[in-house]
């Protein structure tokens, strides 16, 4: 998961696609960077830090021209060093540099093909550098001096017909334009917008539409799933689909926890969505209780994710809803931290409990999801510190149960805490009195609702369905490998643990 950006506009662009890393800030945390382009010369500026880290006044004056494009990180395999930070950039032909959020499921063949048949030098382990050779070598071999934007649009047709798995893409060749693709199964989310200028309009693509609503830009339509749309510099705006159509098959999970709650995907509003949930999840919450006569006497969301599904919740159940903790906002997402040392450190770091909204009382908390099941279970143990008599707790999330290969962190199977686990195993493990999972169809019901014409989602967490196909077990023992948390903190620094929290407690 990360997030980009790419404007095309009349006037200096580099405040406002800092303004929209910004707004995008919480789909990575690891790193930022910027690309802009005056027509001759290509400006970068990228490192690992948050957006206002990484770019300071100096940096900003230096980022001139009227194109650029940005990217908000968090790693998912490779390195977390700030040599894979985005956009990345190659001179030939053109200059080109491009920002990805997704992750290619042939990383192996691709990077072999590149090398040995495209003579690519290849400077990192990010599959991203790998979608912009590809894309570099395939405008390549249109031989042109200055490419169209029917050059542009084979050469993503070529590129379709070499690189699988998940990628939303915005690429800035110096001196042409910008150029915005998705994955045949649009996977990954790409919106694109406009907005009136006194010289004409002015073009916007960003993962999410909110960065275009802060920006003052309407949104024109979504990147279609194997669609390509061509931003020249001058603002003429060409669009051509250059796969073969597929299943439209948008990440589930966005809806869950990685989008903002104000954005609208795909045509389906995140926000609804998740108010959707919470009247489902009250139904799932209510069969444990025969006759439906439950004990729960408040229900407290987990801040932030989860809110818009509890309150609902609350109302389906007819009790309280209460705001039992309150969250550090200084503290990132512990979903996207690499490393499960610095997950569990930030919990207590991140929320505190108000002892009033718990003492003596059944509390039902509400979680957008369960992953590795380590922060939900500090979570109970200070709410029965806080007093609460008993602790359940409600997920809108389905159990999770296999990895993500499409560029969302979710780790190695067995460090998930519901892989081969039943409901019941997981509450008993997490230390609460029961545990209540969303079902699956409700949850596709939840997004659908906001747009029925879409008729498949990518649930593959969920399931253990692969929308893209070609994922067998040998592929994911390898992701294993460079994914679990002993690799992460090698790799990064961090001295390693000789067991996961959940394996310690198996074994107490």
């Amino acid at each position: 998961m990360c997030g980009i950006v790419g404007i095309v506009g009349r006037s200096p662009v580099n405040q406002r696609i800092y303004d929209a890393l910004t707004m995008l800030q919480h789909r990575g945390q690891d790193a930022a960077g910027m690309a802009t382009g005056d027509g001759a010369r290509l400006h970068l500026r990228k490192s690992r830090g948050l957006v206002k880290e990484v770019f300071e006044q100096r940096h900003i004056d230096r980022l001139v021209g009227n194109v650029g494009i940005g990217h908000v990180r968090y790693p998912t395999a490779g390195s977390a060093s700030a040599a894979e930070s985005q956009p990345m950039y190659v001179n030939f032909p053109y200059g080109i540099t491009l920002a990805h959020n997704g992750n290619l499921t042939n990383f192996d063949g691709l990077k072999t093909d590149l090398r040995h048949e495209d003579r690519r030098h290849l400077n990192t382990d990010s599959d991203s550098e790998l979608l912009l050779n590809a894309f570099a070598h395939e405008l390549q071999m249109m031989n042109v001096g200055r490419p169209s934007a029917d050059d542009i649009f084979r050469a993503v047709h070529s590129v379709h017909r070499r690189c699988q798995g998940a990628y939303a893409a915005v690429a800035m060749i110096v001196g042409v334009g910008i150029v915005s693709f998705r994955d045949p199964h649009g996977i990954r989310p790409l919106v694109h917008g406009r907005r009136p200028s006194e010289w004409g309009y002015e073009h916007m693509i960003a993962s999410e539409s909110v960065a275009l609503d802060m920006l003052g830009f309407e949104v024109v339509a979504d990147v279609a799933p194997g669609e390509a749309v061509f931003i020249s510099e001058a603002g003429e705006v060409a669009r051509q689909q250059c796969a073969a159509p597929a299943t439209h098959s948008p990440c589930l999970f966005e809806y869950v926890y990685l989008a903002r709650p104000d954005s609208i995907l795909d045509g389906i509003s995140v926000y609804k969505s998740r108010l959707r949930m919470g009247e489902h999840l009250a139904k799932r919450v209510l069969e444990r209780y025969p006759g439906h006569d439950h004990d729960i006497d408040v229900v407290i969301p987990i801040p932030d994710t989860s809110r818009t599904c509890a309150l609902p919740l609350a109302y389906e159940l007819n009790v309280k809803y209460r705001e039992g903790f309150i969250k550090n906002r200084y503290i990132g997402r512990t979903f996207i931290m690499p490393g499960q040392q610095m997950r569990q450190k930030s919990v207590r770091q991140k929320l505190n409990a108000i002892g009033l909204e718990f003492k003596g009382k059944n509390v039902l908390l509400v979680d957008d999801s369960i992953v590795r099941g380590t922060t939900i279970r500090q979570i109970v143990q200070m709410a029965r510190e806080a007093g609460a008599r008993r602790v359940y707790v409600a997920s809108a999330a389905p159990p999770i149960r296999y990895p993500n290969v499409y560029g969302i962190d979710m780790p190695a199977a067995a460090e998930l805490v519901a892989y081969r686990r039943s409901e019941d195993e997981v509450g008993r493990l997490v230390h609460a009195d029961w545990l209540a999972y969303q079902h699956l169809e409700d949850l596709i019901d939840s997004a659908r609702a906001g747009n029925p014409t879409i008729t498949a989602f990518d649930c593959s967490v969920f399931n253990g369905k692969y929308v893209t196909g070609g994922i067998d077990h040998a592929y994911l023992t390898h992701l294993s490998r460079i994914r679990n948390d002993k690799t992460k903190q090698q790799r990064d620094g961090e001295p390693a643990l000789a067991q996961s929290a959940l394996e310690l407690y198996d074994h107490a």
